[in-house]
């Protein structure tokens, strides 16, 4: 377990450990369903260390989860150019840190209030609060997206603009299900498909051109 992952699950941990101390004195029984809360907040909070791959032109996951969708669209926020997006839905299952996609300065951070709508849906991409990241280095500049969902309430940002991180370096975490977007240049490789199970800082999902 990582410190600074477990510390943002704080107050649910002081919750649940309240509300499991005080059910003892009503009913054992119901004190078990607070401590299996517990456990799974626990599992939740994961953060495994990860070893990225050290090719310079491969792109890795930015998250844990399933490839929702992969498509052309505009990107009017950094790069303002049309770019090729890989959108990764985090389930509440998944490990939720970022990770850089790539060697790269922080140039941009900018968070957006939103909605709250199913992070599974693309439409969500405009719509429900977000925080915008861009990546840059000498061989192009990615933008990551980080979307809270229906569950997902609070994104965490731990890096800064003007930052230099390593590829697989954690930037931040979305608490419970909800979706990270990478904004690739548009030649690009992309390497997986809709339906791809993806490792966040593990899995090539793009080689630059």
């Amino acid at each position: 377990m990582r410190w600074q992952t477990l510390y943002e699950g704080r107050w649910i941990f002081a919750i649940l450990t309240i509300l499991a101390a005080a059910s003892w004195l009503v009913t054992p029984w119901l004190s078990l369903l607070f401590v299996a809360l517990i456990l799974y907040t626990l599992a939740f909070f994961r953060d495994p260390e990860r070893v990225s791959p050290a090719d310079a032109d491969s792109v890795v996951a930015a998250a844990d989860g399933v490839v929702a969708d992969v498509l052309e669209i505009e990107e009017n926020e950094v790069v303002k150019a049309r770019m090729k997006r890989v959108g990764i839905f985090l389930s509440v299952f998944d490990v939720h840190t970022n990770r850089a996609p790539v060697n790269g300065r922080i140039t941009y951070r900018e968070h957006r209030e939103g909605l709250c709508l199913d992070a599974r849906s693309p439409d969500c991409s405009g719509k429900n609060e977000s925080m915008t990241w861009a990546f840059e280095n000498p061989r192009a500049t990615l933008v990551v997206k980080q979307l809270t969902g229906a569950i997902a309430r609070r994104i965490v940002g731990w890096s800064k603009v003007g930052d230099e991180l390593k590829k697989g370096e954690r930037f931040g975490m979305i608490r419970f299900g909800s979706r990270t977007e990478v904004y690739l240049p548009l030649d690009s490789s992309v390497l997986v498909k809709v339906g791809d199970r993806v490792v966040g800082g593990l899995t090539v999902i793009a080689r630059l051109p």
